[in-house]
């Protein structure tokens, strides 16, 4: 019988090396999609001690190749394409190439199984966190989570709390905004997986670090998630931690800052539900309709329809219409004005029979204020309500009160005045 040919030039992995040696770069990539194949027949053994020492050095710096590896992940997931992967997550190649190996990490962690996971992937992970690009440093944070969930659960808590939120924190004040967003829509998602004690430990300085970032995609994503938190460590241990944060930032000087809090209350308060908003935040939110910057004076208005639209027609009647009545009893006329402006904002959930028995009074009544400006935003306020509002109420009380601005020494209020009794009278 004859001997088996032996010759290299018939041999599988020999054809594969010539051709990622070619110079045409198409079939060099092409060659790529054949590493399954030729991992299987190899075996895990060789593949680690004979194929890959020879792919790695055959396509460092070949950034196309790599690029082409990198878009296979998402098919392909033999140990060949994972291990090459690996080899190069942390090495000085092109960042779109990193990018995708974060993107597909934990693709690639499923494919390697725990061992490996831990002994490889661990590393590698840390690098693309460290990486000096923020595409990469993005990808990777989005992918935080995910990967920590994946890890075997007899060396999970470990390896998070001393080789993955090291890198974690330095995350938080990261130069690039995207990544600090990319880490705070996922960082809560790691409560449940380290438990109450872990959390408050850990979590709980990268938590209220992320809130005060000046990026407002940052805080919107920690106060969205903050669920997570509340589910682990229970309401009162959040509220010890958190609501020190929220006084020190709705008090700052700097009223941008105060704004930061004020707009993402409503959300705040969602999160945490009507019985604690009430007890903690509800003062503070109505403060804010006083406050001497229009712009959280407006922010705070705005605020009203989400909040009664969350906690619904009769705890506004209760607690919020009666504080903002008292607002047209202020000398300063800037608040009288703020009691007009939401009224308009209430009036829109609160319907017509709240509208009609417990704020038209209040606007009625300011139609005789000695400021100007206030009158005419009375004619502005029952333009805007009146479209809510009964016929017979309109004819007997609001159209006598619009009639009478009309005549207004002031040619602002006449105006405004003429304009509401068009829209609702002759439209």
């Amino acid at each position: 019988m004859a001997e088996p040919d032996s010759d290299d030039s018939l041999n599988p992995m020999s054809i594969l090396i010539d051709e990622l040696q070619n110079e045409d770069i198409q079939l060099r990539i092409n060659s790529i999609n054949k590493l399954s194949t030729i991992a299987l027949a190899l075996g895990v053994e060789k593949t680690r001690s004979e194929l890959l020492p020879l792919i790695i050095d055959i396509m460092y710096d070949e950034d196309e190749v790599l690029l082409a590896l990198a878009e296979q992940l998402g098919t392909f997931t033999p140990l060949a394409l994972v291990m090459i992967t690996l080899c190069h997550a942390g090495e000085d190649t092109s960042w779109r190439v990193r990018y995708m190996v974060a993107d597909k990490f934990t693709e690639l962690q499923t494919a390697v199984g725990p061992e490996i996971t831990k002994t490889g992937l661990v590393p590698a992970f840390q690098n693309l966190m460290k990486d000096y690009e923020p595409e990469v440093r993005a990808a990777a944070s989005h992918k935080l989570k995910e990967f920590c969930e994946n890890l075997s659960a007899d060396y999970r808590e470990n390896v998070i709390l001393t080789e993955i939120l090291p890198f974690s924190q330095e995350l938080v004040s990261d130069t690039n905004q995207h990544v600090r967003s990319a880490l705070a829509s996922v960082i809560m998602g790691l409560c449940p997986i380290l438990g109450k004690d872990n959390t408050i430990e850990h979590l709980m300085p990268l938590f209220l670090a992320l809130l005060r970032d000046e990026c407002p995609d940052v805080r919107l994503n920690i106060i969205s998630n903050l669920n997570c938190m509340k589910e682990v460590i229970g309401i009162q241990e959040l509220s010890k931690f958190l609501l020190p944060t929220i006084m020190e930032l709705a008090e700052d000087a700097k009223w941008r800052v105060r704004l930061v809090i004020v707009e993402y209350m409503p959300l705040l308060a969602g999160q945490f539900g009507l019985e604690f908003f009430d007890a903690q935040l509800h003062s503070l939110c109505m403060s804010w309709l006083v406050d001497h910057v229009y712009a959280i004076r407006e922010a705070a208005t705005n605020n009203l329809k989400k909040l009664v639209e969350q906690f619904g027609k009769e705890w506004a009647l209760a607690t919020v219409i009666p504080r903002v009545l008292t607002l047209s009893e202020e000398p300063n006329y800037l608040h009288r004005m703020t009691t007009l402006f939401c009224i308009n904002v209430l009036s829109e959930v609160c319907g017509q029979d709240i509208t009609t028995k417990h704020m038209l009074p209040t606007v009625l009544y300011m139609a005789g204020d000695p400021v100007a400006n206030v009158r005419f935003n009375v004619a502005k306020s029952l333009q805007k309500i009146g479209s809510i509002l009964e016929n017979s109420t309109l004819q007997t009380e609001v159209k006598p009160i619009l009639e009478k601005l009309t005549q207004d020494r002031d040619v602002d209020v006449k105006y405004f005045a003429q304009e509401a009794l068009t829209v609702l009278f002759l439209a």
